[in-house]
């Protein structure tokens, strides 16, 4: 039987700001927002165009999860995210105010920015394969 990995858990402050974030910012689709319980909502969302792994905002609880809010790979890059245009979408991220921790670049795997999401997250952005610098 085949496997993959279908979605991730993302944790977050609150669902509303990672909604805005991610939706406003980023352009990704909100697939779903269902309330599970009084406190708590089933929030998926997923890139543009993507048909793969689909994240899951999680809002945490407690103090231990609101500790790792923003640092769930102890400052590592948590999440790659490819595209077929990256210099189109890095001066989107610009344009729209998003924190870029490292500018793009080309590395032997291709083109590649580092950016933050609302709490810190680190994203490697890439557009894959030897396309040549500008």
């Amino acid at each position: 039987m085949p496997q993959y990995i279908a979605m991730i858990s993302l944790l977050v402050r609150d669902y509303d700001e990672a909604i805005q974030f991610y939706t406003q910012k980023l352009s990704f689709n909100l697939l779903e927002d269902k309330p599970v319980s009084e406190t708590k909502r089933w929030v998926v969302i997923s890139p543009p165009g993507s048909s793969g792994c689909r994240i899951l905002l999680a809002k945490a609880v407690g103090e231990e999860q609101a500790s790792r809010v923003g640092n769930q790979t102890g400052g590592r890059v948590f999440l790659f995210l490819h595209t077929d245009n990256l210099e189109r979408d890095y001066a989107n991220l610009i344009e729209k105010g998003v924190k870029i921790a490292r500018p793009l670049s080309r590395e032997p795997f291709g083109k590649v920015c580092v950016f933050e999401d609302l709490y810190g997250n680190l994203w490697d952005f890439i557009e894959p394969g030897p396309a040549p610098m500008p």
